[in-house]
């Protein structure tokens, strides 16, 4: 494009209007002559529009995108023919594509907010580490293990499915990285005959061992347990029946957990080297924003309901500091790391509960929440009762609303 358009006039000088037609407000032509073509010339010095060596000036386009464009008494009349003269211009600043990385903000730890008392207070309170132990029947979770897969395990045959489209035109590189600027047009599926053979091996118990923390001896006993046809799935899909059997046995484990975890505390604590060292990354508009009470210059947000939770805190007088916990801090489960959303300090006036750690959902409600992860939110509610002594409140909260209810007195 620059090419096909760098022929153009390179600078504005007064022959540029000389003998040009141009249209006055009531539709009538109009010939430039010399003369005016010397005052609009010199009018747009006058102004700043241009510099010495005739290029358009950052003031041109500020007044243009303004809509506040001067241009000489005796061309008033047709003075949009006349920026539109101005405009045919090539000016190369303007055929430079988009920078992608204009926005993009690299998160800053405020050593202000970092060795303010409310914040020291708060991680005091929050940095220990522990330990579980859970206690339950080996027996027992092999027995509900073999139920579960025997009556939810269900694996599909290898297929292909073929989708088609077309894409007439691209609205916008949003809409092109979305993939909305294509339209399916028709789809179909088509199976296959393959199915596990010895020259493929697959260590399904080792797997299933890695997948769900369960030892060899308790996996193969729930593998000899479950019905054969059950287990015949295995040769028709085996990478979907080792995830799917791993995700019901962990459903299990999940619920065994609930009912039979207790932390301890450590002497180990986390520093704050893990919001120094990290580098977090963002773009402005886009998952990040400028924040005031953030223990960061910027906050980096998953999600819109996380966007909106923080733009409430930071405009709540209550709020004395507060920092979306970084993945270096997490909790360990029997199901794996668990990384806290939020860490705040309140500070002590109108709020009962000074210490706050949230986890927030876009529903509360526990029968949306997958096993695992309400295993790992009544995790965190044990560590928390164990480091803090009851000092510091852990909860799952679904909006800025359902939090201000838990803290206010």
């Amino acid at each position: 494009m620059a090419e096909a358009v760098a022929d153009r006039p390179k600078a504005v000088t007064r022959d540029l209007f000389v003998d040009k037609l141009v249209k006055d407000d009531q539709g009538n032509e109009i010939l430039i002559t010399s003369d005016i073509a010397s005052a609009i010339h010199f009018d747009l010095i006058v102004n700043g529009y241009i510099n010495k060596l005739g290029e358009l000036t950052d003031k041109y386009y500020e007044d243009k995108l303004n809509s506040n464009i001067k241009v000489a008494e005796e061309a008033k009349d047709f003075a949009s023919g006349v920026i539109e003269i101005i405009d045919s211009i090539y000016d190369s600043k303007a055929m430079q594509p988009e920078n992608a990385r204009s926005n993009n903000v690299e998160l800053q730890v405020e050593d202000e907010k970092l060795n303010s008392k409310e914040f020291k207070a708060l991680w005091s309170k929050i940095n220990a580490k522990s330990v579980y132990v859970v206690d339950f029947d080996t027996d027992e979770l092999i027995r509900k293990s073999i139920a579960s897969l025997d009556s939810k395990l269900r694996v599909a045959k290898i297929y292909f499915r073929v989708e088609t489209g077309v894409m007439d035109s691209i609205k916008s590189k949003e809409d092109l990285i979305a993939g909305a600027s294509f339209v399916k047009e028709e789809s179909g599926s088509y199976g296959v005959s393959v199915a596990a053979n010895s020259n493929v091996k697959y260590d399904l118990i080792g797997k299933l061992v890695d997948e769900t923390g369960l030892t060899r001896k308790a996996i193969i006993a729930i593998l000899q347990g479950i019905q054969p046809a059950v287990f015949d799935q295995f040769k028709d899909n085996p990478e979907e029946f080792i995830s799917k059997a791993a995700q019901l046995i962990n459903d299990q484990k999940a619920m065994a957990i609930i009912e039979h975890i207790t932390y301890d505390v450590l002497d180990e604590q986390y520093g704050t080297d893990i919001f120094t060292d990290p580098t977090i990354k963002g773009k402005l508009g886009v998952n990040a924003m400028k924040v005031k009470k953030h223990l960061f210059d910027h906050i980096v947000y998953d999600s819109s309901n996380e966007r909106d939770f923080a733009t409430n805190l930071d405009t709540n007088t209550d709020v004395a500091v507060y920092v979306k916990l970084p993945d270096g801090f997490y909790i360990s489960t029997p199901v794996g790391h668990y990384n806290p959303d939020w860490a705040i300090a309140f500070y002590e006036s109108s709020v009962k509960h000074i210490y706050f750690v949230a986890e927030t959902k876009g529903s509360m409600n526990s029968m949306q929440l997958r096993l695992i992860e309400e295993s790992k939110v009544h995790c965190a509610r044990e560590h928390f009762k164990a480091i803090s002594n009851g000092n510091v409140v852990y909860d799952v909260v679904d909006s800025y609303t359902s939090l201000m209810e838990k803290v206010m007195k």
